[in-house]
């Protein structure tokens, strides 16, 4: 049995309707690119373990699947409560690839929520620098915790500091192990000539 931790002070921001398909199995795994922190030139890994912190601004349905046209429009709904972010889902990473080539992306193209389109941009996008592919378990927050939005958690930068230690209390796996080994294998296979480091 895996030893969960009882707080963390750390999250990773993710578009919402990411976060949702996170949260209900449909996806395991995220997309990130160089540039996306001020002080930082390519995205890293700072912590295996994080909670997710779901972001509204940069969402587009004409970057996402039509199969999650409905997901997003729920989450747009969710958010309705300004001034707080709630926190609902906390993961740990298990598999970390570096993509170049357009046949490893084509090949996970089924795994994840973005079109084709806009996955291919981000590869593209500073070209010398490889697309960072993670491989999540989330577990979902029994009590989700709403926190009041900080200054300093805003602006594009994808690690955010809570500046407290946020409760975890009870958490529960979305996928099982099996159901989650089962997703993840089929995109360690597909990514399996491409560098991997956790």
């Amino acid at each position: 049995m895996t030893l969960l931790p009882a707080e963390s002070d750390l999250a990773l921001k993710e578009w919402a309707v990411a976060i949702r398909a996170l949260g209900s199995g449909k996806q395991v795994l995220i997309l990130r690119k160089g540039g996306i922190h001020k002080d930082d030139k390519e995205f890293r890994v700072v912590h295996p373990e994080f909670l997710l912190y779901p972001t509204y601004e940069h969402q587009n349905a004409e970057l996402i699947k039509d199969a999650f046209a409905d997901d997003l429009a729920q989450t747009l709904a969710d958010d309705d409560v300004p001034g707080l972010v709630t926190l609902s889902y906390w993961c740990t990473v298990t598999d970390k690839f570096e993509v170049s080539e357009q046949e490893a992306l084509d090949g996970i193209a089924p795994h994840h929520i973005w079109t084709t389109d806009y996955a291919n941009k981000r590869l593209h996008w500073r070209p010398k620098q490889p697309l960072t592919v993670a491989l999540l378990r989330v577990y979902e927050l029994q009590q989700p915790q709403a926190l009041p939005v900080l200054e300093h958690y805003g602006g594009c930068k994808s690690w955010v500091e809570l500046g407290q230690d946020v409760p975890l209390s009870v958490m529960s796996p979305v996928l099982n192990d099996d159901e989650y080994e089962e997703k993840a294998e089929v995109i360690r296979m597909v990514l399996g000539g491409a560098a991997a480091a956790v």
